[in-house]
């Protein structure tokens, strides 16, 4: 047997991990701007975010981050953005080649990795199997969340969660703004929207829906963004179905606007 294998101890294992995660549990008490939902949008967020100095955590409430972009379409792992979106998939090292003029595709897992991979480099902490349950309020300004394991939400225990300090949060959940609904349902709050409320989602319409996205991104309540699907969502833009260019350039813009935001 090797010897170096000889002396592994299971105790020193456990210690490590406990200890190294309890750093990342105390390190994200307080910090610059929270994520929430680790899909396309929401990993080109932290990536720019953590680029330009913020300090960045993204929570993504299950196993594994990626959000839709994994499967491309109907389990077919490929992907297409087009040309404006080329200088973010080149920014984090995808591969892509030109399908049509002005169209490209690469491959989704390789998209998510890469994301991934250049946020993490870049500084964003990602988070995973956490959930959140709920905003922080400070005169009426979203100010943190509160957050559980995913875990204990599946499995319907009573278990009291805790909550963090952030100066900006970034809704990235996709179809459901889970951020936004539980800001408006619980709160009744007057969103930056038409009519003041979550609009909801319109069918797919890509050409329209590719626009409004990023029309959409931006802050809709005092301290809360929007980026991804979850602009169309809470603005009632149209879906726009598997072409990820406004997804990642949705997370670009609204990393500029919380930059213009916090005054860099």
């Amino acid at each position: 047997m090797n010897p170096k294998y000889e002396e592994l101890d299971e105790r020193v294992i456990s210690r490590a991990i406990t200890s190294r995660y309890y750093q990342d549990l105390l390190a994200i008490i307080e910090f610059d701007v929270a994520v929430v939902g680790a899909g396309p949008s929401g990993l080109s967020a932290a990536f720019y975010l953590a680029r330009m100095g913020f300090k960045t955590v993204v929570f993504e409430r299950r196993l594994s981050v990626g959000g839709g972009m994994w499967g491309g379409a109907m389990m077919f792992n490929r992907i297409v953005f087009q040309e404006p979106a080329r200088g973010v998939f080149e920014a984090v090292g995808v591969r892509f080649e030109e399908c049509e003029p002005g169209y490209y595709t690469a491959h989704a897992v390789e998209s998510v990795a890469a994301l991934t991979y250049a946020a993490c480099r870049a500084g964003a902490l990602i988070m995973n199997l956490i959930t959140v349950e709920d905003v922080v309020l400070h005169r009426d300004t979203v100010t943190g969340l509160v957050l559980n394991w995913t875990a204990v939400e599946m499995a319907g225990l009573h278990i009291d969660p805790l909550a963090v300090r952030c100066r900006c949060t970034v809704d990235a959940t996709g179809h459901d703004a889970r951020v936004v609904h539980i800001l408006e349902r619980k709160d009744g709050v007057v969103l930056k929207t038409p009519g003041g409320r979550i609009q909801g989602e319109k069918s797919l319409w890509a050409e329209v829906g590719e626009q409004q996205i990023l029309e959409h991104t931006g802050e809709v309540y005092p301290g809360l963004f929007v980026a991804g699907m979850a602009a169309n969502a809470v603005a009632g833009g149209y879906r726009m179905g598997p072409v990820f260019g406004g997804m990642v350039l949705s997370g670009k813009k609204v990393a500029e606007q919380i930059a213009e935001a916090l005054g860099k």
